[in-house]
Protein backbone atom coordinates (compact mmCIF):
# COMPACT_ATOMS: atom_id res chain seq x y z
CA UNK A 1 0.00 0.00 0.00
CA UNK A 2 1.36 2.95 -0.82
CA UNK A 3 2.04 5.59 1.91
CA UNK A 4 -0.76 7.94 0.34
CA UNK A 5 -3.21 5.18 0.27
CA UNK A 6 -2.46 4.44 3.85
CA UNK A 7 -2.63 7.47 5.40
CA UNK A 8 -6.38 7.20 6.80
CA UNK A 9 -6.00 3.81 8.58
CA UNK A 10 -2.49 5.40 10.14
CA UNK A 11 -4.45 8.85 10.81
CA UNK A 12 -7.39 6.18 12.82
CA UNK A 13 -5.27 4.61 14.73
CA UNK A 14 -3.47 7.19 15.58
CA UNK A 15 -6.83 8.65 16.85
CA UNK A 16 -7.23 5.76 18.16
CA UNK A 17 -4.87 5.35 20.59
CA UNK A 18 -5.59 8.76 22.34
CA UNK A 19 -9.41 8.15 22.54
CA UNK A 20 -12.67 9.85 22.41
CA UNK A 21 -11.31 13.51 22.95
CA UNK A 22 -8.75 13.05 19.67
CA UNK A 23 -11.62 12.12 17.63
CA UNK A 24 -13.66 15.36 19.47
CA UNK A 25 -10.81 17.40 19.01
CA UNK A 26 -10.61 16.22 14.79
CA UNK A 27 -13.73 16.86 14.11
CA UNK A 28 -14.00 20.14 15.69
CA UNK A 29 -10.88 21.31 13.40
CA UNK A 30 -12.31 19.62 10.80
CA UNK A 31 -15.66 22.38 11.04
CA UNK A 32 -13.48 25.11 11.54
CA UNK A 33 -11.40 24.12 8.02
CA UNK A 34 -14.00 22.81 6.12
CA UNK A 35 -17.19 21.69 7.21
CA UNK A 36 -17.89 19.05 5.04
CA UNK A 37 -14.80 17.24 6.30
CA UNK A 38 -16.27 17.96 10.12
CA UNK A 39 -19.59 16.72 8.98
CA UNK A 40 -17.96 13.28 7.47
CA UNK A 41 -15.81 13.03 10.85
CA UNK A 42 -18.84 13.12 13.24
CA UNK A 43 -20.55 10.44 10.46
CA UNK A 44 -17.89 8.34 10.64
CA UNK A 45 -17.57 8.44 14.35
CA UNK A 46 -21.46 7.58 14.78
CA UNK A 47 -21.52 4.54 12.18
CA UNK A 48 -18.17 3.01 13.69
CA UNK A 49 -19.47 3.77 16.90
CA UNK A 50 -16.66 5.58 18.41
CA UNK A 51 -18.70 8.47 19.92
CA UNK A 52 -20.91 6.08 22.10
CA UNK A 53 -18.72 3.77 23.27
CA UNK A 54 -16.04 3.36 26.36
CA UNK A 55 -13.17 2.46 24.77
CA UNK A 56 -11.01 4.67 26.31
CA UNK A 57 -12.20 3.39 29.72
CA UNK A 58 -11.66 -0.10 27.98
CA UNK A 59 -8.12 0.76 26.94
CA UNK A 60 -7.16 2.25 30.48
CA UNK A 61 -7.93 -1.08 31.53
CA UNK A 62 -6.50 -3.47 29.72
CA UNK A 63 -3.14 -1.25 30.17
CA UNK A 64 -3.29 -2.07 33.86
CA UNK A 65 -4.59 -5.04 34.14
CA UNK A 66 -0.96 -6.62 34.43
CA UNK A 67 -0.29 -4.67 37.28
CA UNK A 68 -2.37 -7.34 39.77
CA UNK A 69 0.37 -9.72 39.25
CA UNK A 70 3.24 -7.68 40.08
CA UNK A 71 4.64 -7.88 43.36
CA UNK A 72 4.59 -5.64 45.78
CA UNK A 73 7.45 -5.96 47.57
CA UNK A 74 5.54 -7.30 50.49
CA UNK A 75 5.83 -10.85 51.08
CA UNK A 76 2.90 -10.94 53.71
CA UNK A 77 0.66 -9.24 51.24
CA UNK A 78 1.70 -10.74 48.20
CA UNK A 79 1.33 -14.32 49.67
CA UNK A 80 -2.34 -12.77 50.78
CA UNK A 81 -2.74 -11.56 47.40
CA UNK A 82 -1.97 -15.03 45.44
CA UNK A 83 -4.30 -17.13 48.12
CA UNK A 84 -7.15 -14.61 47.72
CA UNK A 85 -6.31 -14.81 43.67
CA UNK A 86 -6.44 -18.34 43.75
CA UNK A 87 -9.53 -18.50 45.72
CA UNK A 88 -11.43 -16.23 43.00
CA UNK A 89 -10.17 -18.81 40.24
CA UNK A 90 -11.39 -21.64 41.97
CA UNK A 91 -14.67 -20.14 42.35
CA UNK A 92 -15.00 -18.81 38.71
CA UNK A 93 -14.14 -22.40 37.93
CA UNK A 94 -17.02 -23.40 40.10
CA UNK A 95 -20.00 -21.09 38.76
CA UNK A 96 -18.57 -22.31 35.34
CA UNK A 97 -19.23 -25.89 36.00
CA UNK A 98 -22.24 -24.27 37.93
CA UNK A 99 -23.40 -23.24 34.51
CA UNK A 100 -22.64 -25.42 32.52
CA UNK A 101 -24.83 -27.85 34.28
CA UNK A 102 -27.73 -25.69 33.50
CA UNK A 103 -27.07 -25.34 30.30
CA UNK A 104 -27.33 -29.32 29.86
CA UNK A 105 -30.09 -29.15 32.13
CA UNK A 106 -31.86 -27.07 29.77
CA UNK A 107 -30.97 -28.87 26.44
CA UNK A 108 -32.24 -32.12 28.15
CA UNK A 109 -35.63 -30.56 28.65
CA UNK A 110 -36.12 -29.24 25.53
CA UNK A 111 -35.09 -32.40 23.70
CA UNK A 112 -37.37 -34.64 26.21
CA UNK A 113 -40.36 -31.93 25.60
CA UNK A 114 -39.71 -32.61 21.49
CA UNK A 115 -39.27 -36.27 21.96
CA UNK A 116 -42.98 -35.70 23.96
CA UNK A 117 -44.25 -33.50 21.22
CA UNK A 118 -42.93 -36.30 18.44
CA UNK A 119 -44.38 -39.29 20.28
CA UNK A 120 -47.93 -37.40 21.02
CA UNK A 121 -47.94 -36.63 17.47
CA UNK A 122 -46.83 -40.09 16.50
CA UNK A 123 -50.20 -41.64 18.61
CA UNK A 124 -52.62 -39.35 17.12
CA UNK A 125 -51.98 -40.10 13.61
CA UNK A 126 -53.27 -43.20 12.70
CA UNK A 127 -52.49 -46.49 11.57
CA UNK A 128 -53.62 -46.26 8.12
CA UNK A 129 -52.64 -42.57 7.49
CA UNK A 130 -49.16 -43.53 7.98
CA UNK A 131 -46.71 -43.17 4.53
CA UNK A 132 -45.67 -45.71 3.17
CA UNK A 133 -42.67 -46.26 1.18
CA UNK A 134 -43.78 -47.29 -2.42
CA UNK A 135 -41.35 -48.82 -4.78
Amino acid sequence: MTTLAAWPSKAETWLDERGKPAWIAAMVIGFVVFWPIGLALLAYMIWSKRMFSCKSRNTFRQAHRHDAFRPSGNTAFDAYKADMLKRLEDEQRAFEDFLQRLREAKDKSEFDAFMDERARAARATPAGDAPTAEA
